[in-house]
């Protein structure tokens, strides 16, 4: 049972609130954002501002944010690196979008819909490079090692994620292997680099890291059951486009060990054939064996261990705005 902290105005999960505490810094997150994106070559400026002001919750920048205040204050250098989160964050979408060949993001039509997928790849590098540009303004060599090994982590994780794309024996722990190293591993080192910045306590950095991996762990746990039970217009994006792409996510994976071997072969013919027209019988199965219910139980328990990893820092607001910041990510509904 996850964790509540019902003394707190903010243990309503209220995202709005959450997003408050840091919204001056936020601000200037934005606009420093909209000043790297400012380039001679138009279609930068295009594709770049298409996608960084197509909605997005900012979860990661925030994240950075966040912590930074829990640790004292947000300097400039924790601004920039907020935009640098971003910015990776961002190219990993264009790049993610060329891959799986989808048509929308966050409810509007993907760059590579609008523009083709040598743009937006194109675009992507050259947002990854903008984002190194910056790093280097911080004169920190740490801050540039960690996120070094993030995006290396990341490009792992996107290749790990397409092996295993069409495979039905994909297991449990290969599949936690990609989400960590996909998704993860850059709202740890969003939340790292916070006390990097501020030359923290070894086990406080180790602390706040744990917490953003555990929390984007279920963050991406919560996506992926998202994918089969979330209103269309809400999510953004079409159900079914994990089975689509011949994604084998944990309802899947679960729904075949637990379903009946009719059951099971369903689910493998799906995932080896990416067929989206099987959906309703997908759902059925994935219904009756409780494999959605069993992955938000999955990410209820990395939001415990996120909320654990927060005993490292002091009480204050922030520290409880990080607590309600991963109840929000296993109880929203898109």
């Amino acid at each position: 049972m996850m964790a509540t902290q019902e003394s707190s105005p903010l243990s309503s999960l209220d995202f709005n609130v959450i997003k408050e505490l840091t919204l001056e810094e936020a601000k200037a997150v934005d606009q420093l954002i909209l000043n790297e994106l400012s380039s001679d070559v138009v279609l930068i400026n295009q594709i770049g501002h298409y996608i960084i002001s197509n909605g997005g919750k900012r979860l990661r920048p925030m994240l950075l944010l966040l912590v930074a205040k829990a640790l004292g204050a947000a300097e400039h250098n924790h601004l920039i690196l907020a935009a640098v989160i971003e910015f990776i964050h961002t190219a990993t979408l264009l790049h993610d979008d060329v891959v799986d060949e989808s048509k929308l993001r966050r409810g509007q039509e993907s760059a590579n819909a609008v523009w083709g997928n040598a743009a937006s790849v194109l675009v992507g590098d050259y947002l990854y490079s903008s984002a190194f540009e910056m790093m280097v303004r911080t004169k920190n060599m740490r801050v540039m090692e960690i996120l070094s090994k993030t995006t290396t982590a990341i490009a792992e994780g996107e290749v790990l994620q397409l092996l295993n794309c069409n495979n039905p024996e994909t297991t449990e722990a290969q599949y936690l292997e990609v989400i960590s190293r996909k998704t993860a591993i850059l709202f740890s080192a969003a939340a790292r680099l916070a006390a990097v910045i501020v030359d923290s306590d070894p086990a406080v950095e180790e602390g706040v890291a744990q917490y953003g991996q555990h929390l984007g762990i279920a963050f991406q746990l919560i996506d992926d059951a998202l994918d089969y039970k979330a209103n269309k217009e809400e999510l953004g994006k079409n159900l079914g486009d994990d089975l689509a792409e011949g994604k084998p996510t944990l309802p899947l994976i679960y729904a075949i060990k637990q379903g009946t071997e009719q059951e099971a072969q369903i689910l493998i013919n799906a995932i080896k054939h990416g067929n989206r027209e099987v959906f309703n019988d997908v759902y059925q199965v994935v219904l009756r064996t409780r494999a959605i219910i069993y992955t938000e139980e999955r990410a209820n328990e990395e939001a415990d261990k996120a909320i654990e990893a927060l005993a490292v820092l002091p009480d204050s607001p922030y520290k409880q705005a990080l607590i309600s910041l991963a109840q929000f990510a296993v109880q929203r509904t898109h």
